[in-house]
């Protein structure tokens, strides 16, 4: 209510010298802004949603709240007034997409007898009562602040620290039972020094829900491998000695049984060509196995002791992670868009 009662002082409402036509042209310039920069989000980041969901919903609050704070500050700023509308504009664009793609990820999640459609009608209705709510404080609230500068800015900047406060916690609280590689890595890890399997609610206690730029002091604790895995990588962007190595490994598996993924280690990180026909299943396999050769710190008995370690210890570990409530089926992970065709041979 705030920034919309500061938008519409600044586009001229109530000023005689205001015109129906450049307040119409300013506000379709806003929204034209808003809707390219929610398309260019999408592609760009459309694949990384599902799998960083609890990052994503408080991002979506954060770029929600900065461009509220956008159309705040427009009045102060006539000469680059359309500019810091239109920024605000994107930053809300990139909400509504990040906002609607988070809240299917975790209607899913609430939805324990798959009724997905009913747990998003009741969530429409309570949200719908509680922007009500909001609006009727809201408008009492501009109504008092109005004329007084300071009142609306600690009013604004009060609201907005305590509303991605409540937001964070919020996103805290969420025991998500499906697989990103974030909380497989730190279930791995846990797995191969104690043999036990964490449970969700255990995970989401260590998961960082933060973007890695702003929770950087807090992994250096955390050791979390998953940053060294590239899952997809082209085999064109590999080097002819790289390529020559995925050849020497695929030559020293079993040829009875045709591998669905290869690795290869480049500057510390583990890169995964995945076959054209891997399933999920597959791929999820393939991401284990690279946690697991980023674990090894021996760089040359790298490949063959995760080799040992899958062969003995991957199934018990799936098996523990379905016992301990964890979804396995497939990797919560952007979606593999390279993928590779080789096949094996036999030679006399």
């Amino acid at each position: 209510m705030l920034s919309t009662q500061a938008l519409l002082s600044a586009i001229g409402v109530g000023e005689q010298s205001a015109t129906v036509i450049g307040a119409t042209f300013q506000w379709f310039l806003r929204d034209l802004t808003g809707m390219l920069g929610g398309i260019l989000f999408t592609f760009y980041q459309g694949s990384n949603l599902d799998s960083n969901a609890k990052m994503w919903r408080l991002v979506a609050d954060f770029m929600n709240d900065l461009g509220m704070l956008m159309d705040l500050v427009s009045p102060l700023f006539p000469s680059a007034f359309m500019l810091i509308v239109c920024l605000g504009s994107l930053s809300r664009s990139f909400t509504g997409v990040a906002s609607g793609a988070t809240r299917a990820a975790l209607t899913q999640h609430f939805a324990l007898q798959n009724n997905a459609a009913d747990i998003s009608a009741k969530e429409g209705s309570q949200e719908t009562v509680a922007t009500m709510i909001g609006m009727a404080i809201g408008m009492l609230l501009a109504r008092i602040t109005m004329g007084c500068p300071l009142a609306i800015w600690l009013s604004f900047l009060s609201l907005t620290m305590f509303h991605m406060y409540a937001n964070y916690k919020a996103v805290c609280c969420l025991s998500l039972t499906s697989l990103n590689p974030q909380r497989c890595s730190i279930a791995l890890q846990h797995y191969i020094q104690t043999a036990e399997v964490l449970s969700p609610q255990q995970v989401s206690m260590m998961e960082h829900v933060l973007p890695a730029w702003a929770s950087s002091w807090s992994l250096r604790s955390i050791k979390l491998i998953h940053t060294r895995v590239r899952l997809g990588a082209r085999i064109s962007s590999l080097h002819h000695t790289e390529i020559k190595e995925l050849l020497h490994l695929a030559g020293a598996n079993n040829n009875d049984k045709q591998e669905k993924y290869l690795l290869v280690e480049r500057k510390e990180t583990i890169s995964v060509i995945v076959q054209k026909d891997a399933t999920a299943n597959d791929i999820f396999q393939s991401f284990v196995h690279a946690l697991v050769m980023a674990y090894v710190p021996d760089q040359e008995s790298r490949y063959f002791e995760s080799m040992s370690w899958m062969d003995k210890h991957y199934e018990c570990f799936i098996e523990k992670l379905k016992i301990s409530g964890w979804k396995t089926d497939r990797l919560l992970s952007p979606s593999v868009c390279w993928r590779a065709n080789w096949g094996s041979r036999k030679i006399d």
